[in-house]
């Protein structure tokens, strides 16, 4: 039975059916008519249409009807098959498979490479024997063998498979693919000897190469093997490229050998890589992360010299660690020069100098920080507010402030002030009004 609105699809003039011409008038009834056109559309027509749809079922009701009015035509089949397995009607379209005697090599190889996109290796690897049978791997394109290599790498149950594909075809991109895959997946013990099997091939290793494998071990912490592979690099006459440095610098901050990652950040230039925002950055919060934030600081204040603007990430490092350590004249400072270009920190960055003021005694200076982040419109945190209260209302005790921040949090004029730009009130009306209220009897 025909889906409710495929009838509409069968008797469409514009799509498998065309109506037969008007009959001509009486001047031009002597005039021999042209045989009326087949109603039915052509084949690539068919096939567009097909191929158009949405639903996989209404493209496979389709193919029925034409497949009623027109002589067998392969392309179609082959155009629902590969449409049904992208939505995962994976039985359907293997049935299907079974009819075509001689499936076609793009056919197999999309297959081959959808099934292993949507987390079927064992539907790749069944496409990718029939697709070899009907061509050996050293006659298929180098294009197709590499996403075949790359699709069939991303899964452990078909390596073996990318790993037979790649020795039919020894070439550079081919093995930096499998190489990255292998790296990302954390199978070190695949990726080294398939890196030195390069140089058994004649294979000069090139910087992705190298990238991949460095990677490969700063994931598992192997950062001697990362550095003695860069230092290779180096030998080799080889500039690294950006995200090789930026790995090495992540690596070595974590480690906590910050000098060394100053060295090679100073260095870069030297190696023909300049470094960029991504780089600082990694360091900054490396520097502040171990307990250096003046370090920091002065790298900050060097970017400008280098042409290179810290952006909003830099800041809120450096403010971060400032107030960890107890600096916060100097993150106040940093907070002022970043809302004065215009950025919006997060409020984590004001909660820190809030926390800090207050706990240092400097209660001026906390509730300016939070008149600041008022008129930016950045919501404060309940524990914000608990701060600031404490320190307008000293005399209190503490369930007595529990009670105003309770208060604070639930009414609905305090919730839209901290959110409207344009209705914020100023911190000296908002600590006037908490003073004026006896919260002791509220």
């Amino acid at each position: 039975m025909l889906l409710p609105h495929l009838s509409l699809i069968k008797s469409s003039p514009a799509i498998l059916l065309r109506r037969r011409p008007r009959p001509r008038s009486a001047s031009s009834a002597q005039i021999p008519a042209a045989p009326p056109p087949s109603p039915i559309s052509s084949p690539a027509r068919v096939r567009k249409l097909i191929a158009s749809q949405a639903d996989p079922l209404l493209a496979k009701e389709i193919y029925d009807i034409s497949s009623s009015l027109l002589p067998p035509n392969p392309s179609h089949l082959q155009t629902l098959i590969l449409k049904l397995a992208r939505a995962r009607r994976f039985s359907l379209s293997l049935s299907l498979l079974r009819r075509l005697p001689s499936p076609s090599l793009s056919l197999l190889s999309s297959l081959c490479i959808t099934f292993s996109r949507l987390s079927r290796p064992d539907l790749s690897l069944s496409a990718l024997r029939r697709l070899l049978r009907l061509c050996p791997s050293n006659l298929l394109p180098p294009r197709l063998l590499r996403r075949l290599i790359d699709c069939l790498s991303s899964h452990p149950s078909s390596l073996p498979a990318a790993l037979s594909l790649l020795r039919s075809f020894p070439d550079l991109p081919s093995h930096n693919l499998l190489l990255q895959s292998l790296c990302r997946s954390r199978r070190l013990s695949l990726a080294i000897p398939l890196f030195r099997r390069l140089q058994l091939l004649g294979l000069s290793p090139d910087p992705p190469s190298y990238r991949f494998l460095i990677q490969g071990f700063c994931r598992h912490a192997q950062l001697s093997s990362a550095l003695s592979l860069f230092d290779e690099m180096l030998d080799r006459g080889l500039a690294p490229d950006s995200l090789t440095c930026t790995t090495i610098l992540n690596a070595l901050c974590r480690k906590r050998k910050l000098r060394e990652a100053l060295k090679i950040l100073y260095r870069m230039p030297l190696w023909g890589c300049t470094p960029d925002i991504t780089h600082f950055n990694t360091l900054i919060a490396g520097l502040c992360r171990e307990g250096s934030p003046l370090d920091a600081r002065k790298l900050l204040d060097d970017m400008p010299a280098k042409g290179i603007a810290p952006d909003l990430v830099s800041y809120i490092n450096l403010v971060n660690g400032l107030c960890v350590h107890g600096e916060l004249d100097k993150a106040n400072g940093y907070l002022v020069e970043m809302v004065g270009k215009g950025m919006a920190p997060h409020f984590s960055v004001f909660h820190a100098l809030v926390m800090g003021f207050c706990n240092a005694g400097k209660h001026e200076e906390g509730c300016g920080v939070m008149e600041v982040m008022l008129s930016k419109g950045v919501v404060p945190h309940l524990e914000t507010w608990m701060y600031v209260v404490a320190a307008a209302c000293q005399d209190y005790s503490g369930d007595v402030l529990d009670r105003i921040i309770m208060k604070i949090a639930r009414e609905e004029e305090w919730r839209r002030s901290t959110r409207i730009v344009q209705a914020v009130p100023i911190l000296d009306d908002v600590i006037g009004r908490l003073r004026k209220i006896d919260w002791r009897t509220a």
